[in-house]
């Protein structure tokens, strides 16, 4: 079972600076393919530094090494797999702690993860579950939120340029706080007043550990330390608020609450959620939109699909689970756009891939990124292409990769539903359209953004 959460990349440099403290140095590279340090004490950060993203210095590794190679964090050996057959062979015998809450958790200092196995698999599943009853029961809200919105972009004139970032973050604000945290949302000021605290600890998530930048800025670290100590204190205030009682609403945080969990650990499964939620939401509906204005019959496939599923009647959770073509447009965007270009994982025992040994403490890294861009297994991997989601086995590679089936997140599936009822409701009354002239540049950090702002126009359909 492929037991690594897909957005793990969003943690990476903290799983990074954990490793780097936690395990002794070797610089043996065993025979891998790669490149030597570049300075003793910072290893190969600064070429890292030099591509300008991660997913950008493993491109051009793995174009020079091939699937398997290696490089340093610091004193750290670091692997990196660029296939889907080296991810298949390193996959299957490997069975860790899932990094993505193991990383967040050691950036916010966390200890509560101290379970036995069962209890960790009970406490994930029940994680798992809060999502899903939390999005049943909030699927109207879902369909309220994104109709405000389209309300919003048939009042502007057809050549206003509407700022898709900003719409699409403040969309999955709304969204998620909510879902997790109930009717406090409805006013906007407190979503404004989370949004400031959700981007000063998400800017320094990963910051830090491996430059130790943030420990170096005495204000830097109060305002991330502030901004933490809020989002806390709403949650906990929250927490206290819906035990022992009952609510019209279903939220998050009540089948937590309901669970065989402590508020510690409930606060911080709501913190993890919080955090990644609105930021792989936000994202997923940007590009999403933004693939959907450069090519007009994608646009006009997925048009035709709604009308036939919904036709003049309501939106549905039940017929939702018909837009089949929908789907294929979002694991698209998730493959086009390289959502999440790196996960990672610890080497808990000495492992082999292909020839090459792969000792004991290294850091393995999937590039994602890599992998999603191979022409082996994606032909015209550049191109924007949902058809290429009919055939069964792109679908099965996908779900290897943990992007589909039952290996998705409950952050991924979370951003799935949210951003296809968003689609549903926008496709169904606009065209959208791109702005002339506009080339939006890919910013390879964490999560895939784009550089700059992304401006898009909508006309009517008649």
């Amino acid at each position: 079972m492929l037991d690594f959460a897909i957005f793990a990349v969003t943690f990476l440099l903290a799983l990074v600076g954990a490793v780097l403290y936690l395990y002794p140095a070797s610089r043996q590279a065993a025979g891998i393919p790669g490149i030597t340090p570049t300075e003793e004490k910072d290893g190969n950060l600064p070429d890292i530094v030099n591509n300008g993203s991660l997913h950008e210095f493993l491109v051009g590794l793995h174009e020079r090494y091939g699937p398997v190679v290696s490089f340093w964090f610091g004193r750290r050996l670091v692997v990196s797999l660029g296939t889907v057959d080296v991810l298949k062979q390193h996959i299957n015998p490997n069975k860790t702690l899932d990094p993505f809450e193991t990383m967040l958790k050691s950036l916010l200092k966390y200890q509560s993860d101290n379970g036995s196995g069962s209890e960790n698999h009970l406490r994930k599943k029940l994680y798992e579950n809060s999502v899903t009853k939390s999005l049943q029961s909030n699927f109207a809200l879902l369909l309220k939120l994104s109709e405000e919105l389209l309300d919003k972009w048939l009042s502007y004139p057809e050549t206003q340029h509407v700022p898709l970032s900003q719409h699409m973050l403040g969309f999955a604000m709304k969204s998620v706080t909510q879902i997790v945290m109930g009717s406090t949302f409805e006013d906007d000021q407190e979503v404004i007043r989370f949004q400031k605290n959700h981007g000063t600890v998400w800017s320094e998530i990963g910051k830090g550990f491996l430059d130790g930048s943030l420990d170096k800025s005495a204000t830097r670290k109060k305002q991330y330390e502030d901004a933490l100590m809020q989002l806390e204190s709403v949650l906990k205030k929250i927490i206290k608020e819906r035990k022992g009682r009952n609510f019209s609403q279903h939220i998050f945080i009540d089948s937590l609450v309901q669970g065989n969990l402590n508020d510690q650990q409930v606060l911080e499964d709501s913190m993890i959620f919080s955090l990644a939620g609105c930021i792989i939401t936000a994202k997923l509906c940007t590009w999403a939109i933004c693939f959907l204005t450069t090519s007009e019959e994608v646009q006009r496939k997925l048009h035709e699909e709604v009308d036939q599923v919904f036709g003049k009647g309501p939106i549905t959770p039940e017929k939702i689970e018909h837009l089949r073509y929908c789907r294929q447009v979002l694991c698209e965007t998730v493959r086009t756009a390289k959502l999440t270009p790196v996960s990672a994982r610890l080497q808990d025992i000495e492992g082999k891939i292909n020839q090459f040994i792969i000792p004991k403490e290294t850091l393995v890294l999937y590039a994602l990124g890599v992998v999603l861009q191979d022409p082996n297994t994606w032909p015209s991997p550049h191109k924007f292409d949902p058809d290429r989601f009919d055939d069964e086995s792109a679908m099965k590679t996908f779900s290897l990769l943990g992007f589909s089936g039952t290996q998705e997140c409950p952050e991924l599936r979370f951003a799935y539903m949210v951003t296809t009822v968003l689609l549903s409701v926008l496709v169904k009354r606009l065209h959208l359209l791109s702005v002339e002239g506009q080339v939006i540049e890919t910013k390879y950090e964490l999560v895939t953004s784009s550089r700059e702002e992304a401006w898009i126009t909508v006309t009517k359909r008649h």
